[in-house]
């Protein structure tokens, strides 16, 4: 959810909004332009003319008019229906881009209100204020936020309906509205960007909005973690200048509240993902998937980091540096001094033993150097029409020319040398191009003059072997420069390594033979943060802290946050597809079937392998497909190890065997992989996370983490191996799909709790990982809400949380909103460690929501599991099925081929809902549930708990806010038009009393007078969508009629997705 709640004053709103107002009405009116110019004044009449119909019926119905607004809506249906299929498609994509531009201005809205607030609420700077003056000593609220451990887990649940090019060009947009802010723009500044913007819009208008084939996992990690081959990079475009940008505020933060910095290398948020490692119930998730996914994460962060160094290195060109740098510096050179010696040496010696000349066995003699080859190294190089490659790109190379450019008598700049160089360079290239060929290098002789070694040297350049040698032409040598810059030594080393780790990870990459050195590539972030951190002192030791705090130290906050993996990969499987696996080795081994076992038995048999030092699994072993890739999987997961995967979670974990399951598997593959390669797999093994989800498994979560830590080998290895911490899961989305969203909200909120308690009991530290979605029927809404809202002492300085999907543009995708989301994550858990929330005051409190929580069930399970109308209804009424068509993720839609609820995944279920505008699985049962506690008298204990207890405030908050999105009267249109059975269509009109029924109670509690009463600014904005998202709506029942009766007329299944893409954007999230 992206909406978060706004605490400004009436005027500032005002203010607020006129200029969103000028931002949505440039866009808009450039997009109109932009669709005359295409399509012609009539189709411009009839789309105008739909617009004005909707937003009379919206105008007539806030007034409270609501038979002539339903008259309106009716011509507008009728209308529709009489339209070609062309132009219903070209008004479903109008309408779309409307939406999506209007969504930009929104952001940017936001952007500037947080900009303009004198004291960003939720900000570092106002919680260690608030935390102060609260009583909290400086020194615990500095030891607590170094010790925070917040992880966001990025995943590729397909909620994110947007194709990335289409993302990259709004977030172009988003930039050019920025830009238009600023105060200092002529009237030529403002035409100019004018013309950038309709070139950004026209571009969308003419570009497909439809992904035409499925991505692959791999394509989602792409999508999460770079721009390349054409994808949006979160990381690259948001993140990467983010983090820097985030810490630094938490360092001034803390500095002003408690005279100490944040440490250099602290960083109090890191990343994970899924993308490429969940392959629960997605059986393109494989392990050689997995394998190459974490691999491009890992060359990723180190191209970034290789761009990075470049650019530090050529900021710093000072000569004066402490004794440690210096030394470091001279060995370098030593080092590299000495290789080009035995270079040399091994070059004369292939000269004068091969038997062809050089102009014969090597490649042609170029006609002209590279572009750009005598600019500074980090200068970006576009040599579009050279046929030669970039220097840069081979590892190894680059150190050289560094050294030599850096090599410096006086201190300053090399530029000067640069430009003689270029003058010697076009000489030696116009004298030198005539005498080549005619210069074949003689097997007798063993020295040349000075023309024919140049032309040698020249000729030589482009072999392999020889690219050292042409350095020698750009760079004068050593001796000419008694002096060095230290900086760019040091730094030249450190590109170096990391091209040489870039290389390797691409052979690892492609499966071919990879021998490295250790010493030649950077295995883990210390090793590379050794270098930069002796820079930073030194920089610090000389007077020079300005600098060392600009650019190094972003650099070393990164490195620190990003490691040399990126994100680590979490893997996630089902439970029983371990069980599969187990059965098929425990019948191998003529032991019985394990899934047939008792849980004791499981257990005993589970520890006492677990203690054992032999492999389980004999290596002759043949087994069925699936059982093989659960195999492979952890085969990969012993290669891979800690150092580049996170976390493996069980999904539908309901015993404790299904943890040591998992743990003997690992074992097992670990024991066989470094039987095999001779030496002890990488990094530790895998946190192993259960995953609570249905309300069964929720009740019964305490349990097993009891049973878990009763275990003498599971506690030690706990202990031994994660230092003390206990990680579980707890899933929100299929625990409301299960049982509706406040019997899960009240069962989370209680094994939440228990799970506390039971490590407790155990001295085991515990952090709760949340699996949030986007939409509040998946657990979705703000993010300081939610954290602020869990149990006292569930949130003790750790946090892990997932963000899905379109969530994480949402959140993410822009620099200025990324930092302000993580500043929110870092004062949540802060708030929630050092004030936790409070309790329910009494024990009648948690006895009422017992019973409210159990008439919600009750309510929700008779209409979605019990009522036989229910599943044709909810195909009838909503585009689920249709669902399938957009190529939006990787998984399948349902974990079995069912046509029932129970396997049909939480994603599609709320999607479905949220494009019809009943988003039923946010509210179902709700009303119900507060309604019977009011009519047994208890509307004043309700009210009390709503003002005083954070969970339940939030929770009714959440709800409220989602059925302001609600609409009646679209739903109802979706009924008349779509289901075709009388009984199924009652059903509906019983369902919409009971939403009206569901706002009233919910008003009653919260004291409100209408919905989001409490958030103007939420209102107002999802009020400024309708004019666009209520036609679309039209649009989109007016195809699925004409869809239901031509199946397999392909541009009307284009014209659908169109609206589910601009229905999506109207409502702000998907599933």
């Amino acid at each position: 959810m992206t909406d978060t709640t706004d605490t400004t004053d009436d005027l500032a709103e005002e203010i607020s909004f006129r200029t969103f107002d000028d931002d949505c009405r440039i866009l808009t009116n450039l997009l109109n332009d932009v669709i005359q110019r295409e399509l012609g004044h009539q189709f411009m009449h009839k789309l105008e003319r739909n617009r004005t119909l909707a937003q009379s019926a919206c105008n007539l119905r806030t007034a409270g008019v609501e038979d002539t607004a339903e008259l309106l809506e009716k011509q507008m249906a009728s209308e529709m229906s009489n339209m070609t299929l062309q132009e219903v498609f070209t008004l479903g994509r109008a309408f779309s881009h409307f939406l999506n531009v209007m969504g930009i201005a929104e952001t940017h809205h936001r952007v500037r209100k947080s900009r303009s607030a004198p004291i960003l609420s939720m900000s570092c700077d106002d919680i260690f204020n608030q935390l102060v003056q609260g009583g909290v000593s400086p020194e615990q609220l500095y030891n607590t936020v170094c010790k925070q451990e917040v992880e966001i887990v990025l995943t590729a649940h397909p909620t994110q309906i947007n194709r990335r090019t289409l993302q990259y060009k709004h977030l172009r947009i988003a930039h050019l509205l920025d830009y238009n802010d600023r105060p200092d723009l002529s009237h030529e500044d403002k035409d100019m960007l004018f013309e950038d913007l309709m070139r950004e819009i026209t571009a969308i208008w003419q570009t497909d909005e439809l992904r035409r084939q499925k991505p692959t996992p791999v394509d989602e990690a792409r999508a999460g973690n770079v721009c390349f081959f054409s994808g949006l990079h979160i990381v690259e475009q948001s993140l990467w200048r983010a983090v820097p940008h985030y810490l630094r505020r938490v360092s001034n933060a803390l500095k002003k509240h408690t005279t100490k910095p944040l440490p250099l290398t602290c960083t109090p948020i890191k990343f994970g993902s899924w993308m490429g490692g969940d392959r629960d119930g997605n059986p393109n998730v494989t392990a050689k998937v997995t394998r190459d996914v974490a691999l491009l994460s890992c060359w990723m962060v180190v191209d970034l980091y290789i761009r990075e160094v470049d650019t530090l290195r050529f900021e710093l060109s000072l000569n004066g540096c402490s004794s440690a740098l210096s030394k470091l510096a001279h060995e370098i050179l030593r080092k590299e001094t000495a290789s080009e010696d035995h270079h040399d040496s091994r070059t004369q010696t292939l000269s004068r033993n091969q038997a062809k000349p050089f102009s014969q066995q090597l490649l042609p003699l170029p006609t002209q150097l590279p572009v750009g080859a005598d600019l500074p190294s980090c200068t970006e190089c576009n040599d579009g029409e050279s046929q030669y490659p970039r220097f840069d790109k081979f590892p190894g190379s680059d150190h050289i020319a560094l050294n030599r450019k850096d090599t410096n008598s006086n201190g300053n700049s090399s530029t000067q040398e640069n430009g003689n160089m270029s003058k010697g360079i076009k000489t030696l290239v116009a004298s030198s191009n005539s005498q080549a060929a005619a210069a074949p290098i003689s097997q007798k002789s063993g020295s040349f003059n000075s023309s024919q070694l140049l032309a040698q040297r020249k000729l030589f350049a482009e072999s392999q072997l020889g690219r050292a040698s042409f350095q020698k032409l750009l760079e004068p040598s050593l001796p000419q420069f008694p002096g060095i810059a230290p900086y760019r030594i040091v730094l030249g080393n450190v590109k170096e390594k990391l091209m040489k780790t870039r290389r390797r990870l691409e052979l690892l990459l492609e499966d071919l033979p990879c021998e490295h050195d250790p010493e030649d590539y950077y295995e883990t972030s210390e090793q590379l943060l050794e270098p930069l951190l002796l820079c930073y002192e030194s920089l610090q030791s000389c007077g020079s802290l300005v600098l060392a705090d600009g650019r190094l130290s972003d650099l070393i906050r990164r490195v620190a946050t990003f490691g040399m993996v990126l994100m680590k990969l979490d893997l996630r499987q089902e439970s029983g597809r371990h069980s599969e696996t187990l059965d098929a080795i425990t019948t191998y081994l003529d032991m019985g079937v394990f899934s047939e076992w008792d849980e004791d038995k499981k257990l005993e048999f589970l520890t006492r392998e677990l203690k054992g030092k032999r492999p389980l699994v004999p290596p002759t072993i043949e087994v069925a497909p699936d059982v093989k890739e659960v195999l492979d999987t952890f085969r990969v997961a012993a290669e891979l190890g800690t150092d580049s995967l996170g976390a493996y979670v069980i999904s539908m974990a309901s015993s404790a065997s299904d943890v040591l399951a998992v743990e003997l598997l690992q074992k097992d593959a670990r024991l066989a992989f470094s039987g095999e390669q001779g030496r002890p797999c990488p990094g530790g093994t895998l946190r192993v996370v259960p995953l609570f989800e249905t309300v069964k498994d929720l009740r019964g979560a305490g349990s097993v983490i009891r049973k878990l830590l009763s275990i003498d080998w599971y506690r030690e290895h706990i202990i031994k191996n994660h230092n003390g911490h206990q990680e579980v899961m707890v899933g929100y989305s299929d625990s409301g799909k299960d049982a509706g969203r406040f019997t899960a909200a009240w069962e989370l909120y209680k094994a939440q709790e228990d799970v506390v308690a039971a490590c407790n009991e155990f001295g085991i530290k515990v952090t709760l990982f949340h699996g949030r979605g986007g939409s509040i029927g998946r657990g979705g809404g703000p993010t300081s809400l939610a954290i602020q809202s869990q149990p006292p002492g569930s949130v003790m300085g750790t946090l892990r949380s997932t963000e899905q999907g379109e969530m994480v543009q949402a959140k993410f995708g822009l620099p200025q909103t990324a930092v302000r989301q993580l500043e929110i994550y870092t004062t949540a858990v802060l708030l929630a460690t050092l004030k936790p929330p409070q309790p329910p005051r009494e024990e009648k409190w948690r006895n009422l929501m017992e019973e409210i929580s159990k008439v919600s069930c009750q309510s929700y399970r008779s209409t979605v599991y019990e009522n036989p109308e229910f599943i044709s209804y909810f195909h009838e009424a909503t585009p689920q099925a249709e669902l399938g068509f957009l190529n939006i993720g990787s998984r399948p839609t349902r974990r079995k081929a069912t046509t029932g609820i129970g396997h049909l995944r939480a994603i599609p279920w709320v999607f479905a809902w949220t494009q019809t505008r009943f988003v039923l699985p946010a509210w179902l049962g709700v009303g119900a549930g507060l309604q019977s506690a009011c009519d047994k008298g208890y509307t004043e204990d309700l009210k009390a708990m709503y003002k005083e207890w954070p969970f339940f405030q939030s929770t009714i908050d959440l709800i409220e806010m989602v059925l302001g999105k609600a609409d009646i009267p679209i739903s109802k249109h979706y009924d008349e038009v779509l289901v075709s059975s009388e009984s199924r269509r009652q059903l509906g009109d019983e369902l919409r009393k009971e939403l009206v029924t569901t706002e009233k109670v919910v008003l009653v509690v919260s004291g409100h007078e209408k919905l989001s009463d409490n958030n103007k600014s939420l209102r107002r904005l999802i009020e400024s969508r309708l004019p666009y998202l209520n036609p679309i709506n039209m649009l989109q029942v007016e195809i699925l009629k004409r869809l239901r009766r031509d199946n397999d007329n392909k541009k009307l299944r284009d014209a659908l997705l169109i609206t589910i893409n601009g229905i999506a954007a109207g409502m702000k999230n998907t599933g």
